[in-house]
């Protein structure tokens, strides 16, 4: 396995990075942590506050500081938050810190999953489905870039999925609860 024995997980906002990487974590007996709760924690207030006084730059640069601690931990699963790959360093550290798993979702289930979300700042749009549409165009390419596995989360249930994961690092990079 790739130093440290860490899992992380990409996606969209809404693909279900914090519900998979939770169950994981309490699978493999190892340490769960959302990137996002843990800028919140050390901020001292909630990301939308962030983005409203720092713009999304300035959220950004906090990002890149609380995922390079948080990826030299060893042991850990990491939901990232969705716009983490938008850095080039935080793709690197991600990359060669742990496995990266993509949950992959359709912009549609996403704006499903997110549309009664009041905690999204990039989605406090006239139109959030299509501001989803142009994330997930932009965003896509670099977490399969990032990414050792991809993992659609379409119609399966949360349990299957996570079921697919383990069994999927189970085969590729021994990972055994």
């Amino acid at each position: 396995m790739k130093d440290g024995g860490n899992i992380f997980l990409v996606g969209m906002m809404g693909a279900g990075k914090t519900t998979v990487a939770r169950l994981i974590a309490s699978r493999l007996g190892r340490t769960f942590i959302d990137a996002d709760h843990e800028l919140e924690a050390r901020c001292g207030v909630k990301v939308p506050v962030i983005f409203e006084i720092e713009g999304e730059e300035g959220f950004r640069s906090r990002e890149v500081t609380v995922l390079d601690d948080l990826t030299l931990r060893t042991g850990i699963v990491l939901a990232t938050g969705g716009g983490a790959v938008l850095r080039p360093e935080n793709r690197q550290r991600l990359s060669t810190r742990g496995v990266v798993i993509y949950l992959r979702a359709q912009p549609h289930d996403l704006y499903m999953r997110t549309r009664h979300d009041k905690n999204r700042p990039l989605l406090a749009t006239p139109n959030p489905q299509k501001r989803i549409e142009e994330l997930f165009t932009e965003r896509d390419p670099l977490y399969r870039e990032t990414a050792d596995l991809v993992m659609d989360t379409g119609r399966q249930g949360v349990q299957i999925l996570v079921k697919q994961i383990l069994t999927s690092l189970a085969n590729q990079w021994h990972v055994s609860a």
